[in-house]
């Protein structure tokens, strides 16, 4: 796995462009794992570098991107049912997308016990991110609130990543970049969470002591 990921980091640093960000998020958010640090970290790198993309679009497309895949998982959740989904989910195929039974329940146990917002929150943790529109399609969840719950989710997520990639450019030259995420990605992704978790955290405190 991890001489893909540093495959396709290479790749994205010499190629990536706003299409390529769309697609290669789409396909992150949907069933087939891709994780999209090798994505938004290197767009955002890029864009420093180069100056030929620029920091917002790189979020809007990533989230637009995002919230393509997500569709997809909650439209075939919702048309075709809980019996297919799961028997999806216990197939060769379904565990060649690393998902199996026991990880949809995991997400449905997640929307079950936090409702419609999780669909937000859920786009900030590892393994329940790609998985939680599933449980939204087969509660059927109303498509305006998903769509809504799930951009701020992505566009939030893709924020910190791009951040991240700043950062990064000021303090690696590109081969160590590559080098970094293929390595150390999963820890990518840990420390993005942390920093959204003191980022809400200082939001909450700013209200309360208003």
């Amino acid at each position: 796995m991890e001489e893909i990921i540093l495959n396709l980091t290479n790749g994205a640093l010499d190629n990536l462009n706003y299409g390529w960000i769309v697609l290669f998020m789409a396909i992150e958010s949907s069933f087939i794992p891709f994780p999209s640090e090798v994505v938004m970290i290197p767009a955002a790198y890029m864009a420093a570098e180069t100056g030929e993309m620029t920091y917002p679009m790189i979020i809007l497309t990533g989230t637009a991107g995002a919230l393509i895949g997500a569709l997809i998982n909650y439209a075939l959740a919702y048309f075709l049912g809980r019996p297919i989904v799961y028997t999806f989910a216990n197939s060769r195929l379904g565990h060649m997308c690393l998902i199996d039974a026991e990880k949809v329940q995991q997400a449905e146990a997640y929307f079950d016990k936090h409702g419609i917002v999780s669909t937000l929150i859920g786009r900030l943790i590892p393994a329940i991110r790609q998985l939680i529109s599933i449980p939204a399609g087969l509660a059927k969840m109303n498509l305006g609130q998903f769509i809504l719950f799930t951009s701020i989710g992505a566009g939030l997520w893709n924020c910190i990543l791009v951040a991240i990639g700043y950062a990064f450019h000021s303090t690696m030259p590109k081969q160590e970049l590559i080098d970094t995420i293929a390595h150390y990605s999963h820890i990518i992704g840990i420390a993005a969470i942390i920093i959204v978790i003191a980022i809400i955290a200082y939001l909450i405190y700013k209200g309360a002591k208003k």
